[in-house]
């Protein structure tokens, strides 16, 4: 069955930096795009970032463009999300998520989706 496992979440103060992994497991890992999105109590799951399969294209929300980075190694089965600059509105769970062929920036396009790792910035 497909797994997608997010980790690298905590609590960091304003103005530092997170690295975010999800490994994936039972599925073609190249034949999906990956996307990360971002959920806080009371509102609806935001898209951060999304790659192509080949991580040549990459997406950014407006409100993450310049901070974040996502990546993917295709060896290991593994897409990342470098978050520098962290502001405390960055505080949310955040879901990795795989979507077939195309990357997308909505929720709902997507495949599959990870349990969620909590980030946490303090001001």
């Amino acid at each position: 069955q497909v797994q997608l496992v997010e980790s690298g979440g905590g609590l960091v103060q304003a103005g530092g930096s997170l690295r975010l992994s999800c490994a994936a497991s039972g599925l073609t890992f190249t034949s999906y795009a990956m996307g990360w999105f971002r959920q806080t109590p009371g509102k609806e799951r935001e898209f951060v970032a999304a790659i192509s399969r080949g991580g040549i294209s990459t997406y950014y929300a407006d409100s993450v463009k310049g901070r974040f980075a996502i990546s993917r190694d295709n060896a290991k089965n593994t897409v990342y999300l470098q978050m520098n600059s962290l502001k405390p509105e960055d505080t949310a769970v955040y879901y990795c998520a795989a979507n077939l062929n195309l990357p997308a920036v909505t929720a709902n396009r997507y495949d599959h989706w990870g349990q969620g790792t909590q980030v946490t910035v303090s001001s």
